[in-house]
């Protein structure tokens, strides 16, 4: 026995179907992140196909890193993935723009923060995920940014 195959299995998991709906749950980086993180202790053609995905695609930082760090793991040659400057997820500021402009002009920050929940839980769960505790500053800062809707006189 070598080495590699002393420290992972080699078989899919035993809960491989749910694994897989997991990592790929758009509006749940956390969900991801954990079935990332479990799928690591699979060695298998199936398992590093999800790693590899996810590392190249998955809007959040952190679990490109998680399924970079499995691959390495298994002794894959790897690029480490690159950190995303700009919408981590297609349109995400039209949307935000949209949003604000939705709302009545004299709407308070909670209320954007709790309609982009509501509306857009996919990029509100990104954005979360990849800014961590700085995502409030953050989403306010956008919200200041966009202009609002003008009063009716």
């Amino acid at each position: 026995m070598n080495f590699l195959s002393q420290q992972f299995n080699t078989t899919l998991p035993p809960n491989y179907d749910e694994l897989k709906k997991a990592v790929n749950r758009t509006a749940n980086w956390k969900e991801r992140l954990a079935a990332v993180e479990e799928l690591g202790k699979w060695k298998h053609k199936q398992t590093i196909d999800m790693l590899t995905h996810r590392m190249e695609n998955d809007p959040v930082y952190k679990v490109q890193l998680a399924a970079f760090d499995a691959l390495q793991d298994f002794g894959l040659e790897v690029d480490m993935p690159t950190r995303k400057k700009f919408d981590l997820i297609k349109d995400a500021s039209k949307t935000l723009v949209r949003i604000k402009k939705s709302l009545p002009h004299d709407h308070k920050f909670e209320d954007f923060k709790v309609k982009l929940q509501k509306m857009r839980v996919d990029i509100y769960d990104t954005y979360k995920g990849d800014k961590g505790e700085d995502f409030d500053q953050w989403l306010e800062d956008q919200w200041k940014s966009i202009p609002g809707r003008q009063a009716r006189k």
